[in-house]
């Protein structure tokens, strides 16, 4: 296939790319490389790769790459709550009236495959596990815009959305505000960190598995499209406290503690049950304690938070 994906050389893409290529699909790449980020080298030997810098608002770009292409992976975001704060009108711009373009643009055979974030579940009810069938209720910006987003796309028809967990492991555009990231970062070049809320739980996923995900969803559109998917670790709903505790065993001296007063900004709190995709023949390769073991090495070369989208 000849597959668009916009924001191609940012965390996922910069994984999901190459594997695309690996496949044999020819991929346009395009991405407005905002963070001078030069992780899409790797992949410029190869013939099947296109590369445009530009903004995936620009409707004649946009209208150009669609003329070519079998499906779309639209992953230009402004990702995380607070760019999403610091950005309000982009994140509106780039994430819901960039995707409207694009459905109206794009004829109705042009399959797509969308992240969206288990974020829009907000705060889940104790104990219960949060599925595709639980109300959405986003409390972040970020959470709003990619539920509307996803309402769209699964109104438009001929699309799967994929609600992430919180990724983390190393991507060539490495990011450092991820919560694993961060947390593992802290505890390789500072030995502690303070929790706010330190129970609150949410539902993590290797960034190599959601690049799996997108290829599993591609090889079985016909029998997934119009649906979301909850994508994400069935292992790994965790709190703060207890993903502190699972760095804890491969870092010995690695101190965190809870703050008596304070609130973290992002305020979810949910499980998720990822069953609806598993009994597609989905599963992960990567575990929590893989990752952290993989993120312990990266943090033997990446010295400084250079890495963050804020």
């Amino acid at each position: 296939m000849k597959i668009l994906v916009t924001g191609a050389a940012g965390y996922i893409g910069s994984i999901l790319v190459p594997e695309l290529l690996e496949k044999g699909h020819e991929v346009i790449a395009l991405d407005n490389f905002m963070y001078n980020q030069s992780s899409l080298l790797n992949s410029c030997f190869d013939k099947k790769l296109t590369v445009i810098r530009g903004d995936t608002r620009d409707k004649g770009i946009i209208a150009n790459c669609l003329k070519k292409t079998d499906a779309i992976f639209p992953l230009a975001c402004l990702t995380g709550a607070p760019l999403c704060n610091k950005f309000p009108q982009e994140a509106q711009s780039i994430v819901v009236d960039a995707i409207q373009m694009i459905l109206e643009l794009r004829s109705k055979e042009q399959m797509i495959i969308y992240p969206t974030t288990n974020s829009g579940y907000g705060i889940g009810q104790k104990g219960i596990h949060c599925d595709e069938k639980t109300p959405l209720n986003p409390i972040s910006l970020y959470g709003k815009v990619k539920v509307e987003a996803e309402e769209k796309l699964l109104a438009s028809g001929n699309a799967i959305t994929l609600r992430l967990a919180t990724a983390f492991g190393v991507s060539p555009r490495m990011r450092l505000d991820l919560l694993v990231n961060d947390f593992v970062y802290r505890a390789v070049n500072d030995r502690f960190i303070i929790l706010f809320e330190a129970g609150f739980k949410r539902n993590y996923i290797h960034v190599r598995d959601v690049a799996k995900a997108f290829m599993h969803s591609l090889n079985n559109f016909k029998k997934m499209k119009n649906e979301p998917y909850n994508v994400g670790l069935s292992d790994a709903n965790l709190s703060k406290w207890e993903l502190c505790e699972e760095i804890k065993k491969q870092v010995p001296d690695f101190y965190f503690v809870e703050a008596e007063v304070g609130e973290d900004p992002d305020k979810r709190d949910y499980i998720v049950s990822n069953e609806k995709i598993e009994k597609t023949g989905f599963n992960p390769d990567f575990s929590l304690k893989r990752g952290i073991e993989e993120l312990i090495k990266a943090y033997q070369i990446i010295r400084r938070n250079q890495f963050a989208n804020i």
